[in-house]
This record gives structure tokens, C-alpha cells and sequence, in this order.
């Protein structure tokens, strides 16, 4: 037994220094020596979980519960199942484990984390408040706190809980960024005096992109752009240079998109026939958030935020052995599947956070990759695709600090890779259109904005929605955001973005000949 406890000590120990592979075969001596040992697989789990292998790890920590319930490892398996996009299964891990019977602080935080990447913000407060309770002295339980304090329009609170994790941790990246992120700055007000030697001191690529956008952000608002310009350049090159990207792979998704649009358009099979979901997507920075809050502001339709169900809903029923969620060979194996069977896998994933009124929005921008599944899946389904301005858009997206982990934005990195991307993102909902599908239609952010009122109606009449005029009152959606839009979208519907590029126009040829070689800027 003295062995078994030694072996378990050391593999813990090991996992506390992130020495992952060193610490797994210490846990495989555990269990082959003692079967019913909980925590070892539960350990595993986290290793497992450290190491990206987020599936074998929930099947590993499951196998722990069933020797020994114990909320640590229920909060862990909360969290694997929100990464995965499990949102019932996330919902009702936390649901079990309620915060006022957990007396451990991380077991808190780690269910609070887990309610947080399923969009339930405001649950999750309550688990971060109850953690920072009974141990205030950890920079990373102000920052979670602070994170959905921000999604839920509480401003000042997530302020002084990202001041506390820097003020715990200096040299915490991803606070000084939220921080930033909240606005608020002037010259009086800012905080380039520490930013500005941490990213010279920095080098790690993705600490150095999180302070790089935290200065460009304080650099744009006391208006200067020349300097936030050549701190994003600067940041974004250094995160390229660190990755394995090509535009190519993302060139060859979108052609076989088109190829499979035409290969089948002839082929079509019932589908599930709910008109439950409104799907908003297009591309990112393009007024997506603002569409989805329009919409939730009506009295028969939910928010249920950026959904990862649709694509993990057809990852399941294709069950191709790629690591990746969408890639060619899934996007192909689709077409053979059952297509009734996915609309209702997809309505079955969602049950989480839809299901409250008769209508909900999804509005993961990239779900565009998956149009025309979504309308043999779902062919009642509404579908409203964001256009706007090319330089708009593709200004945006380079500005924008999208989430690392993510394997769809690593154009974002490069300026001309992003016209690259909106230019084929553009011929394939062009593409699409052609289609002529009636559930389908484009939306012109520059006309919403300008014209708020005669867009809604017109977007509340495709959505068989009646109208309400809070729909117009998009500043007084209390429903928690979290996306990048999260501030802009608790003002009042206005023209401040159209032609925000062009403080960067000293930068922008090659982007606009690219472009206008595409066929998207006219001259």
C-alpha cells in the first residue's frame, strides 16, 4: 500500500510541475496494482485533459466518479464536457454540485469555468463569488470572476477584479488585455506606462499577443493608430511565425464546400422539420452580435450565444477519424448521413440553453462553412448572413483578439490572409445564394445601422417574427454576451463602426488590391 500511496504522490507531483508524460505511467502502476483506485484515473483525466485528448479524458474521469463521486472530480468532467460543447451535460454536472455545498475554492472555480464556456454567466458568478469566499489570494479566481462579471454588463465589478489578478500577478497577459478591453481609456486614464515594458520584456508569442492588443486598444483610443497598427503587426507576426498556418488548407475547405453544393443540389432528403432555430452567421466582426440581440429582444426568442453543436452534431453522425471537428473529409462523409437524424442531434445538443421560448438564435459566425447541411438538416430553419464593407470587415478581424485555442482564426494573424479568407468566404455564400433557398437571406449591416427601423421590421417579417419594439432597444438586452462585441452592443444601435478602416488606410493597399482583384471592392 506505501508503494501504491508513493507512486500516487509522485504522479500528483509531476502533474503539479506540467510533467505530464512523465507522470502517466506512474498512474498506469496504480491502477494495474490497485483497480479500484479513483484517483489515479482521475489524474489521467487531467493529463489527458492537459494534453488536448479532452474526449479519452472525460471517458477516464467518468471512470473515477464511478469509484468515487467526488465534486472535484465532478467539476472536472463539467468542464471537459464545456470544451466538447456538451451543454447538458455541463449544465447538469454543475446543477449537482450547487455552490453552497462545496467548501474547496478550486472545485468552485473549475465548475465556474465550466458554466462560463457554456455561455451561463450568470450561474457561474455565483460559483467564482463562493471560491474568492474562501480563498482570495489566487490572480486566477478574480480573473474568471472578472470575465463573466464582463459578459454580464457588469463593468465595474469585472474592473476591480481584473486590477486585483494584476495587482496578484503583474505579469498576467490575459487580465491586462480584458482590462483594456473594457475601454474607459483616455490620457489621463490608461495603462501604456506597464504594458508597454511587460510586451518588450515578453516571449511568449501568446502573452505577447495578449498585451500586444491591449496596447493596441489604448493606443486607438487616445488615437493614435500608427502606433497600434505596428504593435498589432508586430504581436500578430510573432503568433504566426509560431503556428504551422496555411491559407491554402482553408482555400481547399471552401472549394470543396462549393463542389459539394453543386454535386448534390439535385439530391435532397427530408430533414428535421423544427423552425425552432434562427441561425446568424457570416463573418466574424461583420454585425453578428448585433443581429442576435435584436432578435433576443423579442419575447419569443432565445439567445443561446456562439453554439458549437451544429458542427459537433455532424462530427458525430460521420464519425470520421480526424482530431478536427470540420475538414474536408467530414464535410464529405455529411452528404451520406441521415439528415432528419442531424437536425435533431443538433436540437438534442442545444437543450441546455434553448427550448425556454419557440424560437432561439445560434450565431457562430463559421457555421457559413455549414449552409447547405443546415438546409437539408434544418430546412425551415431561418439563416441570416452578415455582409459588410470588405475593408470593414477584414480591419476588423485583424484588430480583434480572437480566442488562441481556436483553430478557425488563424488567418487573423496577417492582414492580406484575412482579405484572402473573406474573399473566398464571400464567393461561397455568393455561391450559396444561388441556390435560392427560401429560409435564406443576406443582411447589410451598413443599411441596419442607418436604418434601424425599417431593417428590423424586415428582419422580424422574415423570421415570422411579430413585431416588438424592443427590438430596437438592443441597449436594454440584459442577456449576457460573450463575444467580442460584448460593450459596443450595450449601446444603442449607431453608425460609429462604418468606415472605421480607414484610420488604418495608410495600411491598407495591398489588402485593397487584393480585393478589388476579387471582385469584392469596386475600384
Amino acid at each position: 500500500m506505501s508503494s501504491i500511496a508513493s507512486l500516487h504522490q509522485q504522479a500528483i507531483n509531476l502533474i503539479n510541475q506540467r510533467r505530464y508524460t512523465e507522470a502517466h505511467p506512474l498512474c498506469v502502476q496504480v491502477i494495474q496494482a490497485q483497480p479500484g483506485h479513483a484517483d489515479a484515473y482521475f489524474l489521467l483525466g487531467v493529463i489527458n485533459f492537459e494534453l488536448g485528448q479532452v474526449a479519452k479524458s472525460t471517458a477516464l474521469i467518468e471512470e473515477a466518479i464511478k469509484r468515487d463521486p467526488k465534486p472535484e472530480y465532478l467539476a472536472h468532467l463539467a468542464k471537459a464536457h464545456a470544451l466538447l460543447g456538451n451543454l447538458r451535460q455541463a449544465k447538469a454536472l454543475a446543477q449537482a454540485c450547487p455552490p453552497e455545498k462545496l467548501d474547496n475554492a478550486l472545485t468552485l472555480d473549475t465548475l465556474g469555468v465550466a458554466l462560463s464556456r457554456v455561455g451561463l454567466h450568470q450561474q457561474a458568478l455565483q460559483y467564482f463569488e463562493k471560491a474568492l469566499q474562501l480563498d482570495a489570494s489566487k490572480a486566477a479566481y478574480h480573473y474568471n470572476l472578472a470575465v463573466s462579471a464582463k459578459f454580464c454588463g457588469d463593468f465595474d465589478t469585472a474592473k476591480s477584479a481584473f486590477e486585483t489578478a494584476i495587482n496578484l500577478k503583474p505579469d498576467y497577459a490575459q487580465a491586462h488585455f480584458a482590462l483594456s478591453d473594457l475601454g474607459g481609456i483616455d490620457t489621463q486614464n490608461h495603462h501604456l506606462h506597464r504594458l508597454e515594458p511587460l510586451y518588450q520584456a515578453n516571449s511568449d508569442a501568446d502573452a505577447g499577443l495578449h498585451l500586444g492588443h491591449a496596447m493596441a486598444k489604448e493606443y486607438e483610443a487616445l488615437g493614435q493608430y500608427d502606433q497600434a497598427f505596428a504593435i498589432l503587426r508586430d504581436c500578430k507576426d510573432k503568433k504566426l511565425a509560431s503556428i504551422n498556418y496555411d491559407f491554402a488548407e482553408d482555400a481547399r475547405l471552401y472549394t470543396h464546400c462549393q463542389q459539394l453544393l453543386l454535386q448534390y443540389k439535385d439530391k435532397m432528403s427530408q430533414g428535421c422539420v423544427s423552425e425552432e432555430p434562427i441561425f446568424v452567421l457570416g463573418m466574424p466582426r461583420s454585425g453578428t452580435t448585433l443581429v442576435e440581440r435584436i432578435l433576443s429582444s423579442h419575447s419569443e426568442v432565445t439567445s443561446a450565444g456562439e453554439l458549437q453543436d451544429f458542427g459537433m452534431a455532424v462530427k458525430e453522425l460521420t464519425r470520421t477519424p480526424s482530431r478536427q471537428v470540420l475538414d474536408v473529409q467530414t464535410l464529405e462523409s455529411a452528404y451520406q448521413i441521415d439528415f432528419a437524424q442531424l437536425g435533431e442531434r443538433y436540437l438534442q445538443r442545444t437543450r441546455a440553453v434553448t427550448g425556454q421560448t419557440p424560437r432561439f438564435v445560434d450565431k457562430l459566425p463559421f457555421n457559413f462553412f455549414y449552409l447547405d447541411l443546415i438546409r437539408r438538416a434544418l430546412p425551415k430553419a431561418k439563416i441570416l448572413c452578415l455582409l459588410r464593407n470588405p475593408l470593414d470587415t477584414c480591419i476588423g478581424n485583424f484588430r480583434q483578439l480572437f480566442s488562441i485555442s481556436s483553430p478557425y482564426y488563424s488567418y487573423a494573424y496577417n492582414l492580406e490572409n484575412t482579405g484572402r479568407f473573406y474573399a473566398a468566404f464571400r464567393q461561397w455564400v455568393e455561391a450559396f445564394s444561388q441556390m435560392q433557398h427560401p429560409h435564406f437571406r443576406f443582411v447589410d449591416y451598413e443599411k441596419l445601422v442607418a436604418n434601424p427601423e425599417e431593417e428590423v421590421r424586415a428582419l422580424l417579417d422574415f423570421c415570422g417574427l411579430s413585431w416588438q419594439q424592443a427590438c430596437l432597444r438592443v441597449e436594454d438586452n440584459q442577456t449576457p454576451v460573450s463575444t467580442a462585441s460584448k460593450v459596443q452592443v450595450r449601446e444603442p444601435i449607431n453608425t460609429r463602426s462604418v468606415g472605421r478602416w480607414r484610420r488604418y488606410q495608410a495600411y491598407t493597399q495591398e489588402l485593397e488590391q487584393l480585393l478589388r482583384f476579387a471582385g469584392w471592392l469596386k475600384s
